[in-house]
């Protein structure tokens, strides 16, 4: 059964942050090692949708089953056009498409935002999150070996990369971007 998409409201915090925190306790996905709590889950929120950044929660029926966003890759204003990803799926929802189709949602909402690559940075080389990124197109673009220790190891960042739009074949438009 493929999910509904649909941007993000503030009301989906509490949602997404139990969503975050099964992965920040039993996953090495993600770095941190402390979930974050309801206000700072609105918070980001509000952070990434203030700018205009693509947010995309996934629902069977009334269910929050998944969320992602894109982000400028980096602060610095030259990073402008690169974005990174997030995604995360209810464990007890995995392998059903749902990363899928917020991955395609995503491309689409970051390319209409005005983004021009898309970078993944998967933490601990998950496996299924190579995986995925690659089913939509991405590309290795590096590892960096034992970049953080959670769960007892020493756990490796990979990168993967992917063109939105004319990626690089032409200036951007500066108008799409603030």
């Amino acid at each position: 059964m493929t999910p509904s998409l649909r941007p993000v409201r503030r009301t989906d915090a509490a949602a997404i942050a139990e969503i975050y925190a099964h992965h920040v306790r039993h996953g090495t996905a993600t770095y941190d090692v402390v979930p974050p709590g309801l206000a700072e889950t609105e918070a980001k929120i509000l952070a990434i949708t203030a700018r205009g950044w693509p947010f995309l929660v996934a629902s069977h029926g009334s269910e929050l089953v998944g969320y992602a966003y894109a982000a400028q890759f980096r602060d610095r204003p030259a990073y402008a056009y690169a974005c990174e990803d997030s995604i995360y799926v209810a464990h007890d929802r995995r392998g059903g498409g749902i990363g899928k189709a917020l991955l395609t949602g995503l491309l689409a909402a970051a390319e209409a935002h005005g983004f021009r690559c898309m970078v993944a940075v998967i933490g601990g080389g998950e496996p299924a999150s190579v995986a995925l990124h690659a089913a939509c197109g991405f590309e290795h673009a590096g590892r960096l070996t034992g970049m953080g220790w959670k769960a007892g190891r020493w756990l490796d960042t990979v990168y993967m990369q992917i063109a939105l739009g004319e990626g690089t074949g032409s200036a951007p438009d500066n108008s799409t971007m603030e």
